[in-house]
């Protein structure tokens, strides 16, 4: 189900202006109520020694993928952090791009899971992963 036009603008920004997601050229391609897709292209400066996509560069596309697929599950006020995420990487990546989905699988009061793939611009799968996050209150509460 499509989110509030002014709040997918909103999250597009906070994509646009976050520092992190800025070094790695994360962009918000598509996001829905419980679903996000993002970007990322491949470049040298995400490689290891042997010249492919570090895993922790690949693990950040799919673990914002889950942070902003939850944003869209959540009450004003509230935010979200990672609290654990398994990922199993299936192939390397020496070139292209990367996209990286989340759907959230299941919400409740103070956790969430979501299922996280990444793949390449053919659509070949790089990586799985399952991810559960913690939601927070209002900070202004205290809760959380």
């Amino acid at each position: 189900m499509p989110i509030k036009e002014s709040y997918e603008k909103a999250l597009r920004r906070t994509v646009e202006s976050a520092p992190y997601y800025q070094l790695l050229q994360i962009t918000l391609e598509q996001i829905d109520e419980g679903f996000a897709r993002f970007r990322m292209p491949f470049r040298k400066e995400l490689t290891h020694p042997y010249s492919i996509v570090h895993g922790g560069a690949i693990a950040s596309l799919a673990d914002t993928a889950v942070a902003f697929a939850l944003m869209t599950m959540i009450q004003p006020g509230e935010r979200v952090t990672t609290v654990e995420f398994k990922i199993n990487f299936l192939s390397s990546v020496h070139n292209g791009e990367m996209i990286g989905e989340a759907r959230i699988a299941h919400k409740g009061k103070r956790l969430a899971t979501a299922d996280m793939e990444v793949k390449n611009e053919k659509g070949n799968l790089i990586a799985k992963g399952l991810a559960t996050y913690m939601i927070l209150g209002s900070p202004k509460t205290g809760e959380g």
